[in-house]
């Protein structure tokens, strides 16, 4: 009887075992719930025709920034010589429909994945410009930002921060009488970089 007991227990843990190890196997989906994402747009109008006379924007999505992140060693492994996704989820993309110049940077209208770039040595920041046709070619997902290939990056300045910014936030900013003249502000925590951004209309 105790053999009997004991072969059917085996069995069961063989067929629960069996079971578990089918469900990691395949194609497995996740989201398709709103998340929290952002845009930061610019958008110039020409008044005298009333239409519009170009746009860019920079959609997001928006990590939380966690304590452990505070120390500055952790913070340093994380990032030194490494390419950070800068957002959440589905890719940061940036879409112009005019030419600018980032940080003297030149960039033609169109559509890019971004990231964030970071020396080895921890001194220097760069925006990093990813092509979303070889991203899409490869199915890759942002998380494996360290998969692809960096077309060109522009350097972007390191800024003390007065405040934290509890999730990540992008701005897009320029002077009422200089239009044209914009900084791009990335604020992440205790992290603030900017870039200067010139546009062509």
């Amino acid at each position: 009887m105790k053999i009997r007991l004991m072969l059917i227990g085996s069995m069961v843990l063989l067929a629960l075992s069996a079971t578990a190890q089918e469900k990691k196997k395949g194609i497995a989906a996740e989201g398709g719930d709103p998340d929290d994402r952002a845009s930061a747009r610019v958008l110039y109008w020409d008044q005298d025709a009333n239409t519009a006379a170009g746009q860019f924007a920079i959609d997001y999505g928006r990590p939380v920034w966690k304590p452990v992140y505070e120390d500055r060693a952790q913070f340093d492994k994380m990032t030194d010589g490494k390419v950070w996704r800068m957002g959440s989820n589905f890719w940061t993309t940036l879409v112009t429909d005019v030419p600018l110049e980032i940080s003297g940077k030149r960039v033609a209208p169109g559509i890019y994945y971004l990231g964030l770039k970071r020396s080895a040595d921890g001194a220097n920041w760069s925006l990093a410009f990813i092509d979303p046709v070889a991203v899409r070619k490869a199915r890759i997902d942002a998380f494996d930002i360290r998969k692809v290939a960096v077309r060109f990056d522009a350097p972007m300045t390191e800024a003390k921060s007065e405040t934290k910014a509890d999730k990540l936030t992008i701005t897009l900013s320029y002077p009422k009488e200089d239009i044209k003249n914009v900084t791009l502000r990335v604020a992440w925590g205790t992290l603030v970089l900017t870039a200067p951004v010139k546009v062509s209309l």
